[in-house]
């Protein structure tokens, strides 16, 4: 049995409004990174290219319109990928309570 979707059209100014974010958002990054925010730099940079990534998969991957299978599967891959990120970031960690030079 096969169903039938409806897709959903997103009006061109919507994607004009997405591309104008990113690019302001790019030129804040250009930006910011001239200033000298000492230990918070990679905090401001990680959280502007996290704003970025998150228009780009809701707007332009259209997971914004997708059904609860589209959303769950994106969720699922970035819980994964914090997963993995924590794990490593682990090993990192705990090299030097064990004697293996990590850093």
């Amino acid at each position: 049995m096969q169903e039938h979707s409806e897709h959903h059209i997103v009006p061109k100014r919507v994607y004009a409004l997405v591309f104008t974010t990113l690019i302001i958002m790019t030129w804040v990054t250009a930006w910011i990174s001239t200033v000298d925010l000492g230990p918070m730099n990679i905090w401001v940079a990680l959280s502007i290219a996290v704003f970025k990534a998150s228009i780009v998969v809701l707007f332009f991957m259209h997971v914004k319109y997708g059904t609860r299978l589209t959303k769950m599967i994106v969720c699922s891959g970035i819980l994964w990928l914090m997963f993995l990120l924590f794990v490593t970031m682990g090993d990192m960690w705990t090299r030097g309570w064990m004697g293996v030079p990590g850093r």
